[in-house]
Formats: structure tokens, sequence, C-alpha cells
């Protein structure tokens, strides 16, 4: 029997099963909870949505769970006027948790993204040793990206916590809600909830500047007004870190100038060339040994020739290249060396890195070439 329905057998109230039941999905190592009415409970578990419960939740049952989770008395006095509202919560013992209330077919649905109470590591994410100079960088624009759920603001929170270990700043967030709780070590850290210690995003940016940060970390760039204005912030001398929804380095760099209006993307793209240090792209792989999934990352730091391919569209598509070049030199990696290592390490299966790759024909030819060197058909992957 599931938590909910012994809880509800002994009389228990509805809070109390539900923690029960945040309870035992982290435990089993749930990234997401989904509470939606008329469903069961379910679980992401290892990327796979788990059913966590066999009763399902009703309309009454799934509104008095989207209220306790609202912090502010003033946002559940209006619950039933909310259609889209974000939040973080935090239960004692297990950790926070970044809450999203929505409506679907009239009724509420809750989803839940676990936000572990320790600040990673780039060693315990398994980003490279690169990751610590770019945490280090004075100046100018990070950017973090990836598709929803691939690890962004652990990454951010990594970078935050090594610089709070090694240095000496004041590091400004604005987040939509507050995630990953930094106390202040070496680093004074003043985080910022979009909605609750200030309006929205350009209200929260342009009042940073004028808070004396050394670091600015913007949840999202999400229009031209915030993109636009995170680049001002890096051009008058603050190391600005974002994240954008984007796959690679090479289509962030697309993506960034398109957003922009045709006659205005020739000096935008001078200003990315001039501002953009790094960009840290990500992907979560299922595990080879089934138990849970592993990090491929690929890592650009912006050299002078990579700058050049910024400035000039007609060049964009060798960035990719150039990362590859880099990799002794400057500690760069593209996601298909990432993967290959994967594979040679035994942590992810070659087909399951060969679907992620961003070019699989040109992966399967050098994971070939490099079984042809080993000198032996048994380490093949065909």
């Amino acid at each position: 029997m599931s938590t909910l329905e012994s809880t509800a057998e002994r009389g228990g109230d509805l809070r109390e099963a539900v923690e029960n039941i945040i309870k035992a999905a982290v435990a089993r190592g749930a990234s997401d909870l989904h509470v939606k009415s008329g469903d069961v409970f379910r679980a992401r578990i290892n990327g796979q949505l788990i059913p966590f419960t066999k009763q399902r939740l009703t309309p009454d049952q799934t509104r008095a769970i989207a209220s306790f989770l609202i912090p502010h008395e003033r946002d559940r006095t209006r619950l039933d006027d909310i259609t889209d509202y974000d939040c973080s919560w935090g239960l004692a013992g297990v950790g926070r948790f970044r809450v999203n209330i929505l409506r679907q077919r009239g009724s509420f649905m809750v989803v839940m993204r676990v936000i572990p109470i320790e600040i990673p590591t780039f060693d315990q994410l398994g980003l490279p040793q690169v990751m610590a100079d770019i945490a280090a960088q004075e100046r100018g624009l990070v950017l973090v990206t990836g598709v929803t759920g691939s690890g962004k603001s652990s990454t951010q929170a990594a970078m935050i916590g090594f610089m709070n270990q090694n240095m000496r700043r004041h590091v400004v967030t604005l987040e939509n809600p507050i995630e990953f709780l930094h106390r202040d070590i070496n680093c004074s850290i003043t985080q910022r909830e979009i909605g609750v210690d200030t309006d929205d995003f350009r209200h929260g940016l342009r009042a940073a500047l004028r808070q004396d940060p050394d670091v600015i970390l913007i949840g999202e760039m999400r229009d031209t007004e915030s993109i636009d204005i995170a680049l001002k912030s890096a051009e008058t001398g603050h190391l600005v870190i974002s994240t954008v929804h984007t796959r690679d380095a090479a289509s962030t760099i697309s993506r960034l100038v398109a957003v922009f209006p045709p006659e205005e993307q020739g000096i935008v793209r001078l200003r990315l060339a001039e501002q953009l240090q790094a960009v840290v792209s990500q992907r979560l792989l299922p595990r080879k040994d089934g138990k849970g999934r592993v990090l491929a990352s690929e890592v650009m730091v912006v050299t002078g020739t990579i700058r050049d391919c910024i400035v000039d569209p007609e060049r964009t598509e060798e960035i990719r290249e150039h990362i590859a070049d880099g990799r002794v030199t400057y500690g760069m990696q593209t996601f298909d060396q990432c993967l290959m290592e994967l594979v040679q390490n035994e942590q992810v299966e070659y087909e399951v890195a060969k679907a992620a790759a961003t070019n699989p024909g040109d992966f399967e030819l050098k994971m070939n070439m490099l079984s042809t060197r080993s000198g032996s058909m048994s380490t093949s992957y065909f």
C-alpha cells in the first residue's frame, strides 16, 4: 500500500502523506515529482517517470497540495486565480524544491524539481578542470546551456561555490525561484528572488549594477532586453553568468544573435565576440551500470580565433573544430570527445553515446579508429 493510502487509513492529514511520499521519492533518487489531479503521484528516477502511488488524486487534494506549497500568504489567497506560478519550497531533513504550479483541464498540477542541500563541486558533477579557470574570470559573459533538466542550475551553483571557497567577491544572483542556498564563506552572496525581492529580471538587472557586484548570476537570458542588459553588465567590467536553452556552443551563438532584428545582428556579434568568455553545454545520459545518470559536456573557451568565428556568420560552423583542436592547450572539449571518453571509461553504453553525439557518423568512425589502434578486437564497440 502506498504512503498516501496508509496515511489516510490512519486518519493522518494530506500534508503528512505528501511529505512522506516526497521523502520516499527523494530517497530513491528522484529528480522531479509530478502531482496531477486525476492521476497518481509520479517521480522521475534515472530519467524515467515512475508511478509512486496507486490512489489517484482528486481535484480538491491537488488544490490543497498546491496551497501548502505556496510560501506567501498573499499568493495563497489568490490561488484560484493562478494559472502559472513558480516558487521554492523546503522540507526539513530532505531538501529544497523548485515548484511550478499550473492549470491543466481546469484543475491544478504541480511539478517539483529536487534541489540538493549541498552545493556540488565540479568533480562531483563530472566537469573538466578548466571550469576552475572559467569561474576565476574577472569579467565577461559565461553561458551554461542545455535542455530543461540537463543540470544547468547545478553547474551554476558549482561555479558560485568554487568562488565562495577560493575568492573574495560580491555575487548577486537573480533567480525565479531561488534554488541552491549559498552561505557566505569568502564571498558575500546576495540572492534575490524575482517577484519577491525584485519585480522582474529587467528591474533586478538594472538594480544589480548599483549594488557593487563582482559577479551577476541571471537565471536565464529570456529576450532581447535581458541579453542586452547582460552584455552591458559584462561591458562595464562584471562577470555575468547565465543560461540559454541551446544544445551546443555554435548553436548558442546563432540563437543569441537571431533574437535581435537583422539590422542589429552585426553589432550583437561584435559585442558577443568581445564579452563572451566561455560556453558550457550539457546533456545527461543514463549510466551503463543503471545507477543514475552521467553528465556529458561541451566546453568552449573563447580564443582569438573563436572570436573571429563569432563575428563572421560564415565561420560559425568552424567553432566546433576549434573546440576539438583546443583540448590540450585550452582544456576545451566537444560533446563527441567527452562521449568517447565516457564510453572508454565504461560509464556510458556505446549506442547511447552515439545517439547523443553531435555527429553520430563521425563519432562511429572515430570510435572505430580508436578500437583499431588498441590492437585488440576485444575492445571493439561494434
